[in-house]
């Protein structure tokens, strides 16, 4: 016979198991909202948390002062490739975007994500995210290839590489192609295009607040990518600012891009482009021509630290803004170019209007990417590096600066540690590549002060390539396909001094390792690929 004792005791058992279940439940941490903030032609200090004091960028400002930003951090140098590697956390290559948003025959360049390079969004959704895209997609034009398919279940934006930002036309002749879920969608002629990219995000976030569910937010914006043009008062803004000329600008930016930490005191500045006339050496009518050039690229920057401030109120309005990590960075540096015809040769109206389509240029490019060498579509450190910066109150450590080197195949695996999402082996019947990158949470958590890398980080695109391993850096550009250059950028980010010659048995290593990295990724010598043609087999080697 059961006793008084015997019930009592099961009865505490019971409570206490009970209590300690809905305890643990209760102190468990939700999964975190992601937003992914990626902005388009950059340069590295063209921000005020990287050098850029001359633009007013006081929202970027606060997720820096609030967050950590990197020091070093890589992309791919070029539009489609850099998404291909961001959304997958994949090599271009293995993704299926080893060259641009163009198929050139081969598995590694067909221009569009393959399907065994799973998307954010689609390992994301399988956690139980919500997920959302507002802006340029630029990894597979055919609508088979569209974000719907592969993992968004809302989106808005354009599909190809690039958007005017205002609508000339009327509806029928679009000048500014959009859809949103994937129905046409038509920019009424006063709206600039980053304000409808920002709109369509917020409208997002306002319809999937019901659905009780942690959202990623893949928020591209087009700016300041060409052409340029900007919002009249944001243009007025600037007015003068840049009357001193892009000299003596890009060593304001390296002298406070030390003072920023975000370069150390003993490197020295990227030696200057020589292509470049010399801002003293232009006429007055020249340098007012330039000087507003300038404003108006300053104000595309300024217009999206706007947009992201209202990102900023509409999460603490939702009640969200504390447990909602945001990553910023960019696609790759600034534009360089003195003759882009191609473009130019479309604008019907002056710089900033509806009717401009003017590129940024080499000379204030230069500038942007202070204090690096060189610009966009290279893999010198102009080119491929770029500023990131995250943060998530409380759980990302504030007004931190990392040493150590990070790059896009990095973000995958953060941001699922961060969501508590496993990666798969196996998606809808397919065997998916694996991760190569590795979190930078405990970085960013604090539990580690540098980034610890075992593993080079490459770059292969258009014939140009470059390899990273530890201190050392070597490239190879593919107008000079017999020439290597090897730079130690503990010493010298700027790469002004090649010590190849000084350190043959580095190169050879280098070489080395980037023979073994193209030939697991389908990485052909770009001299054999060409659309239409009968493509050769075989990895390109040094």
């Amino acid at each position: 016979m059961r006793t008084f004792k015997y019930y009592l005791k099961r009865g505490i058992v019971y409570f206490l198991t009970v209590g300690f279940y809905v305890t643990s439940f209760a102190q468990q941490k939700p999964k975190p909202n992601i937003v992914l903030i990626l902005v388009d032609d950059l340069g590295f200090s063209d921000i005020e948390p990287y050098g850029g004091l001359d633009l007013k960028t006081p929202n970027i400002s606060r997720l820096a002062k609030e967050g950590t930003i990197f020091k070093e951090f890589y992309n791919n140098s070029i539009c489609a490739p850099t998404r291909a590697s961001l959304l997958t956390g994949q090599y271009p290559h293995k993704a299926g975007v080893g060259y641009f948003n163009v198929n050139l025959g081969l598995p590694a360049y067909q221009g569009f994500l393959n399907k065994e390079s799973l998307t954010l969004a689609e390992v994301l959704q399988q956690g139980g995210y919500s997920t959302i895209l507002s802006g340029k997609w630029h990894v597979g034009d055919d609508k088979d290839q569209w974000p719907a398919q592969r993992g968004f279940e809302r989106s808005f934006g354009f599909i190809g590489g690039a958007s005017n930002y205002y609508e000339i036309n009327d509806s029928v002749n679009a000048d500014v192609q959009l859809y949103r879920n994937n129905q046409p969608y038509y920019l009424p002629r006063d709206k600039y295009l980053t304000d409808a990219i920002t709109d369509n995000a917020l409208g997002f976030l306002d319809e999937q607040s019901a659905e009780k569910k942690p959202f990623f937010l893949y928020l591209a914006f087009n700016a300041p990518h060409w052409p340029l043009q900007a919002v009249p008062a944001d243009i007025a803004a600037y007015k003068d600012v840049y009357k001193d000329g892009w000299d003596s600008l890009r060593v304001r930016r390296y002298r406070q891009a030390i003072a920023k930490g975000v370069m150390d005191r003993d490197q020295a500045l990227a030696a200057r482009d020589t292509v470049l006339q010399p801002w003293n050496k232009l006429t007055y009518d020249e340098q007012q021509y330039w000087q507003y050039r300038q404003e108006v690229y300053a104000a595309m920057i300024d217009h999206v630290d706007q947009s992201i401030g209202r990102l900023l109120d509409k999460l603490k309005e939702l009640k969200k803004d504390q447990n909602t990590l945001i990553v910023f960075l960019s696609d790759n540096g600034a534009q360089g170019g003195n003759n882009l015809r191609l473009y130019t040769q479309r604008t019907s109206g002056p710089v900033g209007s509806a009717g401009s389509y003017e590129v940024q240029n080499s000379n204030w490019s230069q500038t942007g990417n202070s204090p690096l060498r060189n610009y966009k579509g290279t893999p010198y450190e102009g080119g491929i590096s770029a500023p990131f910066i995250a943060w998530w109150p409380g759980s990302v450590r504030a007004d931190k600066i990392v040493k150590g080197t990070g790059h896009l195949i990095d973000i995958g695996p953060t941001l699922y540690e961060v969501a508590g999402v496993k990666y798969p082996v196996a998606y809808h019947g397919l065997k998916v590549n694996a991760l190569p990158g590795q979190s930078l949470v405990p970085v960013l958590s604090g539990k580690a002060d540098t980034v610890s890398r075992k593993d080079a980080i490459y770059w292969e695109r258009g014939g140009n390539l470059a390899v990273r391993w530890g201190k050392w850096k070597l490239v190879q550009l593919a107008n000079t396909p017999r020439k290597y250059e090897l730079y130690d950028l503990s010493a010298d980010r700027a790469e002004n001094k090649d010590l190849s010659k000084l350190h043959p048995a580095v190169v050879e290593r280098l070489k080395h390792l980037y023979n073994e990295w193209a030939l697991k990724n389908d990485v052909v010598d770009y001299s054999r690929l060409r659309p239409q043609s009968n493509l050769g087999g075989g990895e390109r080697r040094l």
